[in-house]
């Protein structure tokens, strides 16, 4: 596919800034309140459906939490993550909480007690639905309520279009208006994976020497079909 996946120009890295909040104003500024310094809560639960942005802002957290040279622990939960609470971060996020198996969760629940008794941790934490909703130990739905829950709300179609421009802007590509509308017709509609398409079309359109176009897209989708 004449070098489709060539990495030309890397995806710009999560941060606040290329967040585009639509409906999460609020929960937005939280965040930038958090790591100001000007939020004394500690524990912070995420929710929301696939492609929202909570992986985005998990990510965007730790990410200036590692610049400011500050000891991150990141998990991208799997069945049987383990998490140690003897160990003594200033960053916990811990993303997809419904994936963990009952071992997995007495291990989250022992951290949760641990930075509530010894530690001072930042700890965030995103799942599919709000705590009540989880299909988890009872009293590690406890801990996912004692601090600041919310909803990260998806993106309507123009806020998607505005997030699709924004990320084209940082890899440097020219994003017309019909092609975000057709993107938004015939590709997957979460954000993710418009933001995966627009990595595939701008490499694509570079190894093609062509300009993005509706006709570009169509050729890109039957490439990789």
């Amino acid at each position: 596919m004449k070098q489709l996946l060539l990495d030309i120009a890397p995806s710009p890295p999560p941060t606040l800034a290329n967040f585009v909040p639509g409906r999460n104003i609020e929960l937005l500024q939280t965040l930038s309140n958090v790591v100001a310094g000007l939020e004394r809560e500690r524990f912070i639960y995420l929710w929301g459906g696939a492609g929202c942005g909570r992986t985005h802002l998990l990510q965007a957290i730790a990410g200036i939490c590692m610049r400011r040279k500050m000891n991150v622990a990141y998990f991208s939960c799997a069945p049987e993550t383990e998490f140690i609470a003897s160990s003594e971060p200033h960053c916990v996020t811990v993303d997809d909480v419904d994936r963990l198996n009952a071992k997995a969760q007495i291990s989250l629940f022992n951290l949760y007690n641990h930075i509530r008794d010894e530690g001072h941790a930042l700890l965030l934490v995103s799942g599919p639905a709000a705590p009540a909703q989880l299909r988890l130990r009872d009293d590690l739905i406890t801990r996912l309520g004692w601090g600041l829950v919310y909803q990260v709300h998806e993106l309507s179609d123009e806020e998607k279009i505005k997030a699709m421009k924004c990320h084209a802007l940082g890899r440097g590509l020219d994003l017309p208006q019909e092609v975000c509308d057709y993107l938004l017709r015939h590709g997957r509609r979460d954000l993710p994976s418009l933001m995966a398409t627009l990595d595939a079309l701008d490499s694509f359109s570079l190894a093609n020497q062509r300009k993005v176009t509706i006709p570009l897209v169509r050729e890109l989708f039957q490439a990789v079909s």
